[in-house]
């Protein structure tokens, strides 16, 4: 009898990725598949539908070959994915209108400013649990109805459909417009208490609620892929933004429990169970998950340039060749020689919030080598990180003992040993580090019976490496205020 395996496909910010899955949470078969980054203007970042359609699916066929095994032993696919990306696509032909907004793209700061000015930041916070930021998907597809002719004509019609990407990989595989709530809340639109798009929210924003997608459970049915795609019929029955994915991969299941994801951004987040809890310290309240029998939700912080700062050093700058290199050059050095660098380059998302802040380095002199700046990029993701952590732990009302860790940065045992010294707690690696697409791939399997429970699930994590706390605390108190510093002077520039 064939053994079965569960697929996830993991659509992110550089590249579509897809790995199977075994019952025991081991990968069996990955691939990976780059795509282009388009940068039309500064400050704006945008992706070709077409192209993140195409690379996802040539890394699932990719992931399926490098398993060895046929389609019809895969029991059902989750998704996961870039949350805040916007698309827009024609109801008829299934074509985009426009290339993808990226969550990274900062061009409706200005419509935002407009937002906030008519006094609804209180009443989206309420309702959304999020700020009003260009970040988020809402005032992206307000800027698209603005500068594109006829596109909002054409939506009250009902001739097109919004999704982020979670939302246009159901619809290409099974012609299905759905999304799951950990992607709708991410919207601005979304009323994460009631549970439904939110009609005053439309209404401000001028977006026809024929355009949006439904919403279901993270762990449902959201169809049944094209026979022509895999040659069988697959169920797709998981979706989750990439860091719920990531928090559910990690079996935070309890209230309290955090992880961080080091990937092109920098994300934390804290399970707070069944009730939503109100951030004070610039964070943002958000569903974790739904399995149908209520949502779980989170306090989350974000990073908008994390391991992106790598990428940064290795393709502008030239100061590395490969992100392995970073490392090396960051432990030949004792410290950072009293540099920092604030790494804001498309602004700060939590707790500051600054949209118009950009990146900035501190205490160069003539000493200074690329080591040492080197080593301030890394220590900058710890850092930022850091600032997270703190208003996470002051909304929640308890300390956090330690944090679980995944994503590409967090391979750096530089970063992880510096993030442990500078948070003064415990980051633990897992044994499987494809969180993010091990927690879609769950979500999957527990809607189709692959996995029984959520502790079948709990019971697959394991602990790889564990980095404690060493640095003496009068050093760590003296970098912190030097950080601070560095960030009050980038925001005090502009």
């Amino acid at each position: 009898m064939k053994e079965h395996y569960v697929l996830a496909l993991d659509q992110g910010t550089t590249s579509s990725r897809a790995i199977l899955f075994n019952k025991s949470g081991v990968v069996i078969g990955v691939r990976q598949i780059p795509f282009n980054q388009v940068f039309p203007k500064p400050g704006w970042v945008e992706h070709d539908p077409e192209e993140i359609w195409e690379s996802q699916l040539k890394a699932a066929h990719g992931a399926i070959e490098a398993a060895q095994i046929e389609a019809d032993q895969i029991t059902a696919i989750g998704i996961t994915n870039q949350r805040e990306t916007t698309l827009v696509w024609d109801r008829a032909t299934g074509k985009p209108v426009y290339n993808a907004i990226v969550w990274q793209c900062r061009r409706s700061a200005e419509i935002c400013q407009e937002l906030r000015a008519l006094g609804l930041s209180e009443m989206v916070r309420e309702k959304t649990g999020l700020v009003l930021d260009p970040y988020f998907s809402g005032t992206k597809l307000m800027w698209l109805f603005n500068e594109v002719p006829g596109l909002r004509a054409r939506a009250e019609r009902g001739e097109l459909m919004f999704g982020t990407v979670d939302t246009w990989l159901i619809y290409r595989l099974t012609g299905e417009h759905k999304t799951d709530p950990t992607n709708a809340s991410r919207t601005l639109l979304f009323n994460i208490k009631d549970g439904c798009w939110d009609k005053e929210l439309l209404k401000q924003f001028n977006i026809p609620e024929a355009i949006l997608p439904k919403v279901q459970p993270s762990s449902s049915n959201f169809g049944i892929t094209g026979k022509e795609l895999f040659g069988v019929e697959i169920p797709v029955t998981g979706c989750a933004g990439d860091q719920q994915a990531a928090l559910f991969g990690h079996a935070c299941f309890e209230p309290g429990m955090a992880k961080n994801t080091y990937g092109t951004g920098c994300f934390t987040l804290m399970n707070t169970g069944a009730f939503p809890v109100r951030s004070e310290h610039n964070l943002l309240t958000t569903v974790a998950w739904d399995l149908g029998k209520g949502y779980t939700y989170a306090l989350e912080g974000s990073v908008f340039i994390a391991g992106a700062v790598i990428q940064w050093l290795r393709d502008q700058m030239g100061l590395i060749s490969d992100a392995a290199e970073s490392e090396k050059l960051a432990r030949s050095v004792e410290d950072s020689g009293e540099v920092f660098l604030v790494p804001a380059f498309v602004g700060m998302g939590a707790p500051y919030w600054d949209s118009d802040v950009r990146g900035t380095v501190v205490g160069i002199t003539r000493g200074t080598t690329k080591a040492h700046f080197v080593r301030a990029a890394l220590e900058s993701i710890a850092y930022q990180s850091r600032d997270l952590l703190v208003a996470m732990e002051k909304d929640f009302g308890r300390p956090i003992s330690c944090i679980k860790a995944d994503g590409g940065a967090s391979l750096n045992n530089f970063l992880m040993q510096f993030q442990a010294d500078i948070l003064d707690r415990r980051v633990i690696l897992p044994e499987v580090g494809e969180t993010t697409a091990l927690g879609a791939a769950y979500l999957a399997g527990l809607k189709v019976g692959y996995w029984e429970n959520l502790k079948e699930v709990e019971l697959n994590w394991r602990k790889k490496r564990e980095f404690n706390p060493e640095m003496a605390a009068d050093r760590r108190d003296k970098l912190l205020e030097c950080w601070e510093k560095a960030v009050s002077s980038a925001r005090s520039y502009h």
